[in-house]
């Protein structure tokens, strides 16, 4: 359950930053309240999610989900670089996490 808050924290922070976008420098006030309140469900859930999970390993899944995602928001939603060079990277950043956690939960190399 705490992997699954995990996730929904990261996903919880790409929508901040999209709402801190369409803010437009906090401007716009129901995208304002929007970022505020992603933000604070974001902390939460992590906050939640680390009381069972080691955190160096959370916050490292908790950012690389909220990066991946906001990149992938950032090319759907406001038409940005969809360069070989950004996916793959994009890439590596999941094999990390997809990584982090196999080694969390027991299928270290020897």
């Amino acid at each position: 359950m705490a992997w699954l808050l995990v996730i929904i924290a990261g996903l919880s922070e790409t929508a901040w930053v999209v709402f801190l976008k369409r803010s437009q420098g906090f401007t716009r006030l129901l995208p304002s309240l929007a970022t505020v309140t992603f933000m604070a469900a974001s902390f939460l859930l992590l906050a939640w999610a680390l009381r069972t999970i080691p955190v160096g390993t959370g916050y490292v899944v908790w950012t690389g989900v909220g990066a991946v995602g906001t990149l992938v928001a950032g090319i759907l939603l406001f038409d940005e670089s969809r360069s070989a060079a950004r996916l793959f990277f994009a890439t590596l950043v999941i094999a990390g996490i997809i990584g982090l956690h196999a080694t969390r939960n027991g299928f270290e190399a020897p």
